[in-house]
């Protein structure tokens, strides 16, 4: 029996729709010896590993399955006793999402390291809902945010963020909404365009729209929680054009 070479590969899963997942992800996926994957990847893609053991290493709202140091030890254990670690991750592993830090750790201990990028859920969700991050007369450039860094506080980058004219996607922001649209309120722009989409790409997924001055009250009727993505800029209203024509399209049809 020859003894497999320990390698791990940081894989992105996408948003959520197991159908935004790409080719060299699913490769990596059917020749992997072990899987271990977290809370926001879509389960059904562990079909792509039939014959890997499957280790669920998520986190959802503070609540641990591993510390990221056992993620970190666990990685190079099974590698060393099983051969191809795959990390499945939601998103972009790159953003946000821990993967550099699990690969530079791996590293220091002889492991072939791979990385497979993934569609991230701060340039889908919204496309999904139709809203364009970037437009022609309405917006040059984009941010994308964390709503909560290492010390569990906003970023400071929204502040800035709120200074430009740029869209704004803040990631993992819910529970700091009051924060954020107080900030871009204080710059004067309680009319400008918010949208919250939570479970973007699935079947679950729900969303809301209104204003920096509204929004919070639109969150509420809807109800709408973890995982969220925040979009705010004028970008958010191209959407509100793009879905009255298509439902004046789908009347036409209906009469």
């Amino acid at each position: 029996m020859s003894i497999k070479t320990p390698k791990l590969t940081v894989v992105g899963a996408g948003p959520g729709d197991p159908d935004l997942i790409t080719l060299k992800a699913i490769k990596a996926l059917e020749s992997a010896d072990v899987v271990l994957y977290d809370a926001l990847i879509n389960e059904t893609l562990l079909a792509y590993a039939p014959n890997a053991e499957k280790i669920f290493v998520g986190k959802r709202k503070g609540c641990y399955a591993y510390q990221q140091e056992q993620i970190n030890e666990l990685i190079v254990s099974r590698a060393k006793s099983q051969g191809h670690v795959v990390r499945l991750k939601g998103g972009d592993p790159f953003i946000f999402g821990r993967g550099a830090e699990e690969i530079d750790y791996v590293q220091e201990f002889g492991v072939e390291t791979n990385m497979v990028p993934g569609i991230s859920s701060s340039l889908a969700v919204p496309a999904y809902q139709g809203i364009p991050l970037t437009k022609r007369g309405s917006s040059e450039s984009f941010w994308v945010i964390t709503g909560t860094t290492k010390s569990h506080k906003l970023s400071q980058d929204v502040r800035l963020a709120a200074k430009s004219n740029a869209t704004v996607v803040i990631l993992m922001g819910m529970s700091k909404l009051n924060e954020i649209v107080s900030i871009f309120a204080a710059e004067n722009k309680q009319e400008v365009p918010v949208a919250v989409i939570q479970n973007g790409t699935t079947d679950n997924e729900k969303f809301g729209f209104g204003s920096v001055q509204t929004i919070e009250q639109v969150v509420l009727e809807k109800e709408l929680s973890s995982p969220a993505i925040i979009v705010i800029g004028d970008v958010v209203q191209q959407r509100a054009k793009l879905a009255s024509i298509q439902k004046e399209v789908q009347k036409e049809f209906v009469n």
